[in-house]
């Protein structure tokens, strides 16, 4: 069994609140089992530029409640390439360190699970990213934070909208996944949803506008940045053409949706996570991803996250119709 004595960790992809918190996982939990953290800067960028802090233990103190990631975050298409990807080994080399700890999505994990292959460098996945749509675990590191901050601007929205009798379309960040807009939409009472995993039926949007309109009522409609149709700003030129849009209104959440202090159920995951990779690599697992499934804390094949997540609590739909009026 390898010993290990020396690990990085890295974060990479779109930044997620809890981040820090797995990082000062990470790096306590090794500094308990007498092993030396290196954090990597800037993703995989950092494998490949050989850029590396050592972390001790008063490096994370204080990091905990604070969003976004102290090690910074990049996407890199670079690592895709065979010989960044030697590069990537010989600089990990260079240090000694025998294991990697990745933090992030499943493209991520993609580049990471490759990587593990080629060289045999032992590896763990911890799934961060808002968008809770990695396959293999039903929390995502970021998700409930994100999900807070989209209720909180969805409420601030429902006041002015009530005010001035209007139809709000509120694009959400997602990528490709629409779980942030569906479980937005269901905690504050939407009138519609609009999300890529659904073909949408315009005819019956439209008359839901119409009847909104005709009842001189405000409704929330909560459209994913990454729906068939585009988005909220292509929904409402759709609705132009059809003459709908004289009480309609367009507000795009934005990046405000992935920063700030990480909530309760963030921060006790990444913590948990953090910690539970450090021991699979002290047993000599390799290749795998810590996720959560039913309140419990587990780990899985690090190629797992690499087939597309089924969508989750689509019955939230019926549910967020059943419950709108027009």
């Amino acid at each position: 069994m390898l010993k290990i004595q020396n690990i990085a960790v890295l974060t990479s992809g779109g930044d997620s609140p809890g981040m820090n918190a797995c990082i000062r996982s990470v790096t306590r939990a090794a500094i308990y089992h007498g092993i030396q953290v290196f954090g990597v800067i800037d993703g995989f960028n950092g494998l490949l530029k050989d850029a590396f802090k050592r972390l001790e233990y008063h490096d994370v103190s204080n990091i905990l409640q604070h969003g976004g990631t102290i090690l910074g975050t990049a996407r890199c298409p670079e690592f895709f390439q065979p010989h960044q990807r030697k590069i990537a080994f010989a600089n990990l080399k260079k240090l000694n360190i025998d294991a990697l700890i990745v933090i992030g999505g499943d493209g991520s994990f993609k580049g990471a699970s490759v990587f593990s292959q080629e060289f045999n460098m032992p590896i763990i996945g911890i799934p961060g990213t808002i968008d809770n749509d990695v396959n293999g675990t039903d929390y995502t590191i970021g998700f409930d934070t994100a999900l807070n901050n989209i209720v909180s601007a969805l409420d601030k929205i429902r006041d002015t909208a009530s005010s001035h009798h209007r139809i709000f379309l509120v694009e959400v960040m997602g990528n490709n996944s629409g779980i942030l807009a569906l479980n937005a939409a269901a905690a504050c009472g939407a009138e519609e949803v609009f999300m890529p995993e659904l073909r949408e039926d315009l005819a019956f949007f439209e008359e839901k506008i119409k009847r909104a309109n005709a009842a001189n009522k405000s409704s929330i409609i909560v459209i994913s940045e990454g729906d068939q149709i585009g988005g909220a700003k292509e929904v409402y030129e759709h609705l132009k053409l059809k003459e709908l849009t004289e009480n309609v209104r367009v507000s795009v959440l934005g990046h405000l949706q992935r920063g700030g202090a990480p909530a309760f159920k963030d921060r006790l995951n990444a913590t948990l996570f953090g910690e539970k990779a450090v021991v699979l690599l002290l047993q000599g697992k390799t290749n795998l991803m810590i996720g959560i499934t039913r309140g419990k804390v587990n780990s899985q094949n690090l190629a797992i996250a690499e087939e597309a997540a089924p969508p989750k609590n689509m019955d939230y739909l019926k549910l967020i119709r059943k419950l709108s009026i027009y």
